[in-house]
């Protein structure tokens, strides 16, 4: 490909935001070329506004210093600047909903972190190695926008990402019962310890919404596309508790499973390695060549040692073992802020490119 599309991203001087320029830096497809953020920060130079909340352990690509930030607000000019854009604004949710629709509606194709429009009936919300089919929606979206290629697509939550594809790799022995414990790291709230001190050496039992998320967004992803929205699936039930602990990066998900037909542990495993999706067939940019990992030692997966596996587009499971009142049990582990959260949404744009969703303007 000779040309690289034009990427903006919208909130770029935030922890995503700052995730997703890391990302792209020498990205064989894209490019960035506009960053737009809060007015405080516009006529800044990305450097400048910045300053010294740069998050990411690799330094500032020199590409972006440079760049003169813009107004979020001013839609129609960010937008007559890029192909398409990746939105991780920090508003209100229908502050949220009203500019991404808007940025939508200037025919510019929104990839969006956000929260805001994951229930949005003709919205895809996307894990590009389960739910592809799931574009097909765009097509009903566009003619209630009124657009012809400006159209919005979002990814789930982070906190799903380590124990959903697990279940989706295991459809065919019917999972009909879960219940999942997520230890979530600090950068899942925009945090480091530096900012957030009082985490060291401390777990808090309770972050907001993120339970009421992490039982429905899955049951969305397994949906599907009939006259023109999602319709969610109505099994596995799920429940789920959140919690949050001195991490950086990475949560882990401690998740037990009944299922309607029985399985050993070597058919669980069998099928965690073989499962694949579009990305890999697809051979995108950002796919891991081998999505799901099984580790055999018992003290594994790990942070320290696993949150990085595929370049933190990888899930790694441990722990597969027969459970006394559960048919069985697993410990998953994935990456929050690359898999869950500007990394997915980079593999969900590459994905709308391949599919001829998102091109040049």
């Amino acid at each position: 490909m000779s040309e690289k599309l034009r990427v903006g991203i919208l909130g770029g001087t935030g922890m995503v935001g700052q995730r997703f320029i890391s990302l792209l830096e020498n990205h064989p497809w894209f490019e960035v070329t506009t960053i737009a953020a809060s007015p405080r920060s516009a006529g800044k130079t990305y450097e400048e506004a910045v300053g010294d909340r740069w998050k990411m352990t690799t330094p500032m690509p020199e590409a972006v210093k440079k760049i003169v930030v813009m107004n979020v607000n001013e839609v129609e000019e960010v937008a007559s600047k890029v192909d398409f854009v990746f939105s991780a604004v920090d508003m209100s949710k229908d502050e949220i909903k009203a500019i991404e629709e808007a940025y939508a509606k200037t025919e510019t194709p929104v990839v969006s972190n956000n929260s805001a429009h994951r229930w949005t009936p003709d919205v895809p919300m996307i894990i590009p190695e389960i739910n592809d089919d799931h574009v097909e929606v765009i097509a009903s979206q566009k003619k209630r926008l009124g657009t012809t290629r400006g159209f919005i697509a979002v990814k789930p939550n982070c906190s799903i990402q380590s124990y959903t594809p697990v279940l989706t790799a295991w459809k065919e022995f019917e999972p009909y019962e879960v219940v999942a414990t997520t230890y979530q790291a600090i950068s899942g709230a925009g945090k480091t310890f530096k900012d957030w001190p009082e985490m060291i050496e401390n777990v808090i039992p309770y972050i907001g919404g993120e339970e009421e998320k992490s039982e429905k967004e899955p049951l969305r992803i397994w949906g599907k596309v009939e006259d023109g929205v999602i319709v969610p699936a109505t099994e596995p039930k799920i429940t789920c508790q959140c919690i949050r602990i001195p991490v950086l990066n990475g949560h882990t998900a401690a998740v037990f499973v009944k299922f309607r037909k029985k399985a050993t542990k070597e058919q669980l495993i069998e099928k965690l390695l073989a499962f694949k999706g579009a990305p890999q067939e697809l051979n995108l940019p950002s796919a891991p060549k081998q999505f799901i990992q099984y580790m055999q030692e018992d003290n594994r997966p790990q942070v320290t040692l696993d949150v990085d596996y595929e370049n933190g587009m990888g899930i790694s499971i441990g722990r597969i073992r027969e459970d006394s009142i559960y048919d069985w049990k697993f410990v998953g582990l994935s990456h929050n802020t690359v898999r869950g959260a500007a990394g997915g949404a980079v593999l969900c744009a590459e994905l709308l490119k391949a599919k001829g969703y998102i091109t040049a303007k």
